[in-house]
């Protein structure tokens, strides 16, 4: 039984609730899969020979959320977490572990990084924009790219952790 609780998405809601409420979701099964593992655990590249893990897959969440949240709807100049040589204007990385790199120092900066996502699109309005790629683009638009991009990866992350020991569902 998980200890982080995650509701299911109202299922007749107006449009901002269901995108934030799958977004959450999303999120929360990220954070569940990560339970009770330590940090050796969750460094383990255990679905050779990709070097994927499951820390390096919260410091990439964290990288996303921070791109798109910060740099693009915001328009921060947030530099990246996890790679300071990086380009920020680049692809998100952070799937590299530096050196005594944790699981539970990743998943804070990740919760940092929601929390911060959460401060600037309260009170926007759906429709309204950022700019990527030199083009404007709507907080929807990033919500529904969001939502693609923790689906995406948490089908990653059940393979990952099945492979560590033997955890599946949720």
């Amino acid at each position: 039984m998980s200890i982080v609780e995650r509701p299911l998405p109202p299922l007749n809601a107006d449009e901002r609730t269901t995108l934030e409420s799958w977004l959450d979701f999303h999120r929360t099964t990220l954070a569940i899969k990560c339970e009770g593992l330590d940090n050796e655990q969750a460094a383990a590249a255990s679905v050779p020979p990709s070097p994927f893990t499951l820390t390096g897959l919260v410091q990439h969440m964290a990288e996303v959320e921070r791109n798109w949240f910060r740099r693009v709807f915001a328009g921060e100049q947030a530099p990246p977490i996890h790679d300071p040589q990086a380009d920020p204007g680049g692809p998100d990385g952070g799937f590299d572990l530096a050196e005594g790199a944790t699981l539970g120092g990743a998943l804070a900066t990740w919760r940092e990084e929601i929390a911060r996502a959460r401060e600037h699109c309260a009170g926007r309005a759906l429709a309204d924009t950022g700019r990527f790629m030199e083009q404007d683009v709507s907080l929807r638009w990033i919500y529904v790219h969001m939502i693609e991009e923790y689906a995406r990866h948490n089908g990653h992350a059940d393979l990952l952790r099945e492979r560590i020991d033997g955890a599946t569902g949720v």
